[in-house]
């Protein structure tokens, strides 16, 4: 009676554990749409093998056509790369130029701290206030552009077969047309596809003859490759626009262009020069085994699932192979990274279950079946906790979240160190009931187990999270990727605790029988 009576004195109570015990039925609500909330979490994150890491890094080029490389220099890279260096309040980590025949280039890679619209309006900035030193003839303006790692390509749609090119581009065309429906797809690049190409191969004899010159040829050209407005044309009580159709769409409009007309006697381009309907020389080729294709190139939005797309393309590609494309038409798919994707995905969730499945019979052994279950059962209601709040963890990351193999690595990581909460309160529970001898209820054993080791139980867990924390700071690239760690870590452990004093406690009521006694 003498070890009741102390037992009862030192009672200490931490009320929401007492709460829950209390409301079975609220508890058992709440993990139910806990599990839910994670499931649902899980399934719908965007799957990726690596985390999306934005670097802000910006582009410059300019075209001068006719200088020498020490022309560009001194012309147009040199001013540029003098007001891109006074960049004031974002952190330029590095910096290159390159200045060729006809084309300068600049990179500009700012510091992952930095927004990458901001970079971009630095950069535009310093660029226009360059203007004034620059060339007034220049060929093309300074073009600035985003330079985004993740617009890699996800995989090669490759097609194929016995036709010429420009049949196999329009075939590529229409297999790019039916892609983009895909919501996942930011952009497809078609590579080896033959650009069209009129050819006004001029006879300088004829032209000299006719008085004619270059400019006249290049001025007729424009001047009839036009749609115009022609007004409103009031039909009954309707006015209806009046266009103009004048683009040039094969060789004979181009021939039958009058060039001059001096005296009523018309001089047509085709008098003076040959028109070729041809292709461009190839700028890009794709290769399949030796053989010329048409590859098309797919690029994913940033945030999207992997998997998710590349299931969705190939369902597209397989659909348009059946319906649209001739038999002998062969279409690949190579460099498709969701192979290594979804197999390094399937390997890290097994390696979390078998974990689970050691850690379940490690308690087993030490601890009986019946309490090595309640135990391990914080295991995947702790990572249902950290999913549902995972949402939140992108005001930390500054990014959105994706299941990669960085946050699953956390999870299985921090396998083992879940249950340690559950333990101790368990045990803990076990010891104070032993210690009535049956004479304390199961209910207030578990209350007053909990409000004994509260304190202790949080230090623990605050001790175990600190070393955590300095990584959320960690600077830099390696910063960046690093972070998802110590990130699933804090809400893996944080909802460990929550767990162990809210929801194991108020799992079922605690029975003589759980003890060993009759």
């Amino acid at each position: 009676m003498s070890t009741i009576q102390n037992i009862k004195e030192k009672f200490k109570e931490f009320k929401p554990t007492s709460w829950s015990i209390t409301n079975k039925t609220s508890i058992y609500l709440l993990m139910l749409f806990i599990s839910l909330g994670g499931i649902f979490q899980f399934l719908t994150l965007p799957k990726e093998q690596f985390p999306d890491i934005i670097i802000p890094t910006i582009f410059v080029q300019t075209v001068y056509v006719g200088n020498s490389p020490k022309d560009i220099e001194n012309l147009v890279t040199g001013p540029i790369e003098k007001q891109i260096k006074g960049i004031t309040g974002a952190k330029i980590t590095k910096f290159t130029s390159n200045s060729q025949q006809d084309f300068s280039a600049i990179t500009i890679e700012f510091g992952t701290n930095v927004p990458t619209d901001v970079a971009l309006q630095k950069v535009k900035d310093a660029v226009d206030k360059a203007k004034s030193d620059l060339p007034n003839d220049l060929t093309q303006a300074p073009r600035v552009i985003e330079i985004s790692l993740s617009e890699q390509p996800i995989m090669y749609v490759n097609i194929n077969g016995n036709y010429d090119l420009v049949q196999l581009s329009k075939y590529s065309e229409l297999l790019k047309d039916k892609l983009e429906n895909v919501f996942q797809i930011n952009r497809i690049d078609i590579v080896g596809a033959p650009e069209r190409e009129f050819q006004i191969n001029v006879d300088n004899y004829k032209m000299q003859s006719a008085g004619i010159t270059f400019d006249d040829i290049t001025f007729a050209i424009q001047r009839e490759n036009l749609d115009l407005s022609g007004g409103l044309l009031e039909v009954g009580t309707m006015n209806r626009n009046l266009q103009l159709k004048g683009q040039l769409k094969n060789a004979n409009d181009i021939s039958n262009i009058i060039v001059r007309n001096t005296s009523g006697s018309a001089i047509y381009l085709k008098d003076v020069a040959r028109i070729v309907d041809t292709v461009k020389t190839n700028e890009s080729y794709a290769r399949l085994d030796g053989k010329n294709v048409m590859t098309l190139n797919i690029i994913k939005r940033s945030g999207e699932n992997l998997i998710a797309t590349s299931d969705a393309v190939k369902k597209v590609v397989d659909e348009t192979i059946l319906n649209d494309f001739p038999s002998d038409l062969k279409v690949v798919i190579s460099g498709d990274q969701s192979i290594r994707t979804r197999s390094s995905f399937t390997e890290l969730v097994n390696s979390i279950v078998i974990g689970f499945v050691l850690v379940l019979i490690v308690l087993m052994f030490f601890m009986g079946v019946t309490n090595a279950f309640f135990v391990a059962l914080s295991v995947p209601l702790s990572m249902f906790v950290a999913f549902v709040f995972i949402p939140g963890a992108e005001l930390i990351v500054g990014n959105s979240i994706t299941l990669n193999f960085i946050v699953l690595f956390a999870l299985l990581f921090g396998l083992g160190i879940i249950v340690d909460d559950a333990i101790v309160v368990i045990e803990n529970t076990h010891r104070i009931f032993i210690q009535g001898k049956g004479k304390l209820s199961a209910t207030v054993s578990a209350k007053m187990a909990a409000g004994e080791v509260f304190v202790p139980v949080l230090a623990g867990t605050i001790t175990t999270l600190a070393p955590f924390f300095p990584l959320l700071f960690w600077p830099g690239l390696i910063g960046k990727f690093m972070i998802y760690l110590p990130t699933m870590l804090i809400f893996t452990l944080t909802a460990s605790l929550l767990v162990a004093f809210i929801m194991n406690p108020g799992l079922k009521y605690l029975s003589k029988k759980d003890f060993g006694f009759p």
